[in-house]
């Protein structure tokens, strides 16, 4: 099964934050997950790797 990949509105619509919320955790919070850029303007997240980051985070917090 192919993996699923979400875009930062769908992420960002997803935590109740701003897509710029999305773009600041990547690049400031070690452990939220690398965006996969496929071409110059399109940048997804496997959901995978984000089911796995708030699941972590629910458990840390």
């Amino acid at each position: 099964m192919p993996e699923t990949l979400l875009n930062c509105a769908t992420v960002a619509e997803r935590f109740g934050v701003a897509r710029k919320t999305i773009w600041c955790w990547s690049k400031s919070d070690p452990t939220f997950p690398n965006p996969i850029k496929l071409s110059s303007r399109c940048t997804r997240w496997k959901k995978s790797e984000i089911d796995a980051w708030e699941a972590q985070k629910r458990v840390t917090n």
